[in-house]
């Protein structure tokens, strides 16, 4: 290939990929944006077959998605996490407890709808190819649906929120879980007033995103200070 061939190959490409990396860069997880409009349905079909379309140990497909739009259920919900937040916030003392009181973590009422995507262990067993030496790679696929999800919905324009401050048997329970279906995520999904041009913990400043040199490494694991 010319010189002046790959480089209008590359010119041709250069749109799909910028838009590609701004996805990426403009994906967050959002708490306090969610307006609650009603998502179409033919918008809700494509993130959650985007999520479907993630890759799979053994392709076991060992997700599945609940879709949680009761207002009964979505305050039990709230309710028991406002639990779990207290739990957390009685082990801060000092600055982080200050800053702790300011971050609001999660929007189960305030979006359009929960999802609830959840792990099936036994799913394509008992020979999940690839899985018998490493027991948690059906858990690492259900994150990739998830990761799925959540860049489609970005590019969809909504808003994505994994909420995390709950006990896993509390959830089971509440959306009907069968024994041996463990729940991965609640997450709250809907359309947005914007995206934060920053993330919540960094611009409350609980935490700030490590440069790439640190999280990069050579042949062997280099000892970092921090």
């Amino acid at each position: 290939m010319t010189g002046t061939a790959h480089e209008s190959a590359g010119t041709r490409r250069a749109p799909e990929l910028e838009a590609f990396y701004q996805v990426l860069q403009r994906r967050r997880d959002v708490r306090g944006e969610f307006t609650g409009a009603p998502i179409p349905d033919d918008m809700l079909e494509r993130v959650l077959g985007a999520a479907h379309s993630a890759p799979s140990v053994g392709l076991s497909q060992p997700w599945d998605f609940v879709l949680v739009r009761d207002e009964s259920t979505r305050g039990r919900f709230r309710e028991h996490v406002a639990g779990e937040r207290k739990v957390f916030a009685d082990t801060l003392t000092g600055e982080e407890a200050q800053l702790f009181s300011k971050i609001k973590i999660e929007g189960i009422l305030e979006s359009s709808v929960g999802v609830v995507v959840t792990y099936d262990p036994s799913r394509g067993s008992p020979a999940v190819l690839g899985r018998h030496a490493i027991a948690d790679a059906g858990l690492y696929s259900v994150c990739l649906a998830i990761q799925n999800l959540w860049l489609a919905a970005t590019a969809e324009g909504l808003g994505v929120g994994w909420v995390s401050f709950y006990r896993e048997e509390f959830l089971a329970s509440l959306v009907g879980l069968p024994e041996g279906i463990r729940p991965v995520a609640w997450l709250c999904l809907g359309p947005v007033s914007e995206l934060a041009t920053t993330p919540d913990l960094e611009r409350h400043g609980w935490r700030r995103r490590r440069p790439l040199a640190d999280a990069l490494h050579q042949e062997q694991w280099t000892p970092r200070n921090s």
